[in-house]
């Protein structure tokens, strides 16, 4: 069946109170953002249950400085109670693959740690595999395929509705943690005193070089100055170790740079930037969003050189959690991927990955999907393996650097 995609939101009072029994009653598919911000904003007012990457204002931007460049159309479904008031949102966007084969993945790309839903709290429990079965069937004649990855099994302490369909476990896990008010509590439960010794000298020697501080960028000065110093230090670093640098893009460097200028209701910034510094020197830089009393760090950097020796960018990670532990934050993470520092105050998670397809075309994508990410986790899991690919990537680095 061919299923329109609306462009203007029906007329619902998104302010009527919620349903009793919330039971799904409606789908309907929206082709631009403004047309679901309505019903995303109702569902984040309530309290819904979702990630920091799937906000409006987090997505918005996304879109409008790297999806549109790259081809994706906003393709959010929405889910209606009787009365007209939205129980779920999924933030999906729609692409044109290989053979004109329509693909439907999360907005966000690789920007977006933890993907998922957005879901009213009361439908969040009731939600059954009939019901997501509907929102599949919505999509068809709309889309050849569905791919989705990066999915937490479980967040926030609540599972994930959609891990109710057919999934595969994800090539890589996720890194999470609880916070402490006590951090210095917090610290030695997560350190041995061998470790904290090993800290403690490398601050020392860090503060040989000069005056250390810790800053998050407050204005918008110190924020474009923060962002330039982090691109070209990850430039460096991606250089260093043989892999693309995502960030390379101008339309990447614009999303960051409008996100962290981009300032919240409560007055903080939609991408935070955290720094290290030696005198004017910045050594370690790490950017993440805040969102329901947890932080999600999105991206970090080092410098090279004479302060690289001295692990800024664990002095730093010390700090920001220090800092979250004083803002009463309850949760920590790293993203997905994984990463010996990441051990330190997070434990691994585990991550699924959905692929269905939709038409007889999208079943050998899907087919094909499933059977290459299934090859990336046997080799990201393999000790052995994934060192070796590691060790080749260095290679090259160097290899290409002398020539």
């Amino acid at each position: 069946m061919s299923v329109a995609v609306a462009t203007r939101p029906p007329k619902v009072d998104t302010a009527s109170p919620a349903s009793p029994s919330p039971t799904l009653a409606r789908i309907e598919v929206f082709g631009d953002m403004a047309a679901a911000e309505p019903f995303w904003r109702a569902l984040e007012r309530g309290g819904a249950f979702k990630t920091p990457y799937q906000t409006f204002d987090f997505l918005d931007l996304w879109q409008r400085h790297i999806g549109t460049g790259e081809g994706v159309a906003p393709f959010i479904v929405v889910g209606f109670d009787a009365a007209g008031v939205p129980l779920l949102l999924l933030p999906f966007g729609r692409r044109r693959g290989a053979a004109g084969l329509k693909v439907v993945e999360f907005l966000g790309g690789k920007h977006a740690n933890f993907n998922m839903g957005l879901w009213r709290a009361d439908f969040l429990g009731a939600v059954t595999a009939q019901d997501l079965a509907a929102v599949i069937d919505k999509m068809r004649g709309q889309a050849d395929v569905v791919t989705l990855g990066n999915q937490p099994l479980a967040f926030a302490g609540r599972e994930n509705p959609l891990a109710l369909l057919p999934h595969q476990a994800s090539p890589s896990f996720g890194f999470a943690g609880p916070l402490s008010r006590d951090f210095e509590a917090l610290l030695n439960e997560r350190t041995s005193p061998v470790g904290r010794r090993k800290m403690r000298k490398k601050e020392r020697t860090l503060a040989g070089f000069g005056n250390v501080s810790f800053a998050r960028a407050s204005n918008d000065a110190d924020i474009r100055r923060v962002a330039e110093d982090f691109f070209t230090q990850k430039s460096a670093r991606m250089r260093a170790i043989g892999l693309p640098d995502v960030f390379a893009a101008q339309d990447v460097r614009d999303f960051v740079t409008a996100g962290a200028l981009t300032a919240t209701a409560d007055g903080s910034r939609l991408i935070e930037l955290y720094t290290l510094s030696v005198d004017n020197t910045i050594v370690a830089t790490m950017g993440g969003v805040c969102a329901n009393g947890r932080f999600s760090a999105m991206f970090s950097s080092i410098i090279h050189g004479r302060y690289g020796t001295e692990s800024p960018g664990e002095q730093l990670l010390v700090r920001v959690v220090r800092d979250c532990c004083e803002r009463d934050l309850h949760t920590f993470d790293l993203g997905v991927g994984e990463a010996n520092y990441k051990s330190l105050f997070c434990d691994a998670e585990p991550m699924f990955d959905s692929y269905w397809p939709l038409s007889t075309k999208g079943q050998a994508f899907a087919a094909a999907r499933r059977g290459l990410a299934a090859l990336k986790r046997a080799v990201k899991q393999n000790p052995i393996l994934w060192k070796l690919i590691v060790t080749a990537r260095r290679a090259k680095a160097r290899l290409t650097k002398a020539d």
